[in-house]
């Protein structure tokens, strides 16, 4: 399985901003203090943070483009955390222009990288060294694709899983296996569609259904078909549990 190509990622991330503009634009002062899918999280908690990993992903890449890099938050973690915090109770009105003003910080670094044919060996555009996982801009673009995607299945305003394209969700088959614990194999088995198994363990589980439940589980979000089923040496079984999700922080050394 491979990650998408330059063009079909940039395509990705703008149409996921899109969509998420156009959901923004439809919440009330009341829906952002709702509830989101996030335990513990309003939707101006989610949209605090949309606003916030696209500004940092755009900082990300403006240093690249500079040969730099960056922390992907000021203060890390913490600072993310209190960030979010602070801007949550924000009302309708400034969280859209908070998230405006990130995507097109975002699409606008994302935009003027050169073109997709450069070599990875020029550590250049989409290839040049970013902070974020230790990676390279690709990632950066991967990373904010899932979390636009991801997010705004999160905010309940009817744009769920059950909407996600085949290719992302292929991609967080690959991106997820990092969640499947090392003793476990899973035969993932979406419907009408090429097995692919992850995870090199020794007990193994078929988990079967749409391919939109499938990537809605690993990615620890409510499949929104009911369609999954978990079977093992051919019996019905509990979904497996899965670690964490990856972190975006890399660990010091």
């Amino acid at each position: 399985m491979t990650s998408p190509s330059p063009a079909d990622l940039l395509s990705g991330i703008h149409q996921a901003a899109d969509a998420v503009t156009s959901d923004v634009s439809k919440l009330t002062d009341e829906d952002v203090k709702a509830p989101s899918a996030l335990p513990g999280w309003t939707r101006g908690h989610v949209l605090a943070h949309v606003a916030g990993i696209s500004n940092a992903m755009a900082r990300q890449l403006e240093y690249a483009a500079r040969g730099e890099t960056i922390e992907l938050y000021d203060g890390g973690m913490d600072g993310r955390n209190r960030a979010i915090d602070m801007a949550a109770g924000h009302d309708a009105a400034t969280h859209r222009e908070d998230v405006s003003a990130g995507l097109k910080r975002a699409l606008r670094a994302f935009d003027a990288l050169p073109g997709v044919k450069d070599s990875s060996a020029n550590q250049t555009g989409w290839w040049a060294p970013i902070s974020f996982r230790r990676g390279v801009v690709l990632d950066g673009g991967l990373a904010l694709w899932r979390e636009l995607v991801i997010h705004n299945a999160d905010l309940l305003t009817g744009r769920g899983p059950e909407t996600w394209s085949r290719p992302f969700c292929e991609h967080l088959f690959d991106f997820l296996a990092a969640r499947v614990p090392p003793e476990e194999k899973l035969l993932l088995q979406p419907l009408g569609l090429p097995p692919v198994s992850i995870g090199s363990g020794t007990r193994s589980t078929v988990v079967s259904g749409m391919v939109t439940d499938i990537a809605a589980w690993l990615a620890g979000r409510q499949p929104s078909l009911d369609s999954l089923r978990a079977t093992a040496a051919g019996d019905g079984t509990d979904l497996p549990g899965l670690l964490p999700w990856p972190s975006a922080m890399p660990d010091p050394k």
